[in-house]
């Protein structure tokens, strides 16, 4: 059994999700195959809403909204701030490094250093500077890994995850996949959990 995560940096609700998923998968025996995407091109393409929401806001869901991320942080133990200064971000680049760093076993390390970079530290993750400085921080080559982002392969990798997740029915970002059951969000992540318990006792058929 594998566990699809479809994610995309530049999303708070997906470093909660990337932080809590790690510790079910472990707990079940279960591999993580994480999928770098494009939340944008999925917004672009089936959640046109999203920019709406963004330029007309409700002030009160707004509140609540930034509230409420931070009592998810609190139980996750995570210190996550809004960015004050750059809101949204392009982290095409940062992705792509995913891409590439995901054949070497660096993805998880990488990742973790930009979702830190950007919801801890208020960095900009568009940067190629910050991204350099979160290779160095895995143990990469800065100076191989950025390059490669430019290449058609790796262009191509990232809009075909993307392009895969909204041929699945995904709108956003973290998304995850059993088998062909999707749950959307961190706040999924207990549906999950049962998900994988039930599939662990379901007694095998007969053949």
């Amino acid at each position: 059994m594998k566990l699809e995560v479809y994610f995309d940096c530049s999303s708070p609700w997906t470093y909660l999700g990337f932080h809590n998923v790690m510790p079910i998968a472990e707990r079940h025996g279960v591999e993580i195959d994480w999928i770098p995407v494009l939340v944008g091109g999925v917004f672009n393409a089936v959640n046109q809403s999203v920019y709406a929401h963004r330029a007309n806001p409700v002030p009160a869901k707004a509140r609540y909204m930034r509230a409420d991320l931070e009592d998810w942080a609190s139980l996750a133990g995570l210190d996550i701030r809004f960015p004050p200064t750059i809101f949204p971000v392009s982290s095409v680049r940062a992705m792509r490094a995913c891409i590439v760093l995901k054949p070497k076993g660096l993805l998880v390390a990488f990742a973790r250093q930009v979702f830190e970079a950007y919801w801890r530290d208020d960095r900009d993750i568009s940067d190629p500077d910050v991204l350099r400085d979160c290779l160095v921080a895995t143990g990469s080559d800065p100076d191989t890994v950025l390059p490669l982002t430019d290449s058609h392969p790796v262009k191509t990798a990232l809009r075909k995850n993307t392009e895969a997740l909204i041929a699945r029915g995904g709108f956003g970002s973290p998304t995850f996949f059993l088998g062909n059951r999707m749950f959307f969000g961190n706040d999924r992540l207990s549906l999950v959990d049962v998900a994988l318990s039930s599939a662990k006792t379901r007694p095998a058929r007969l053949t």
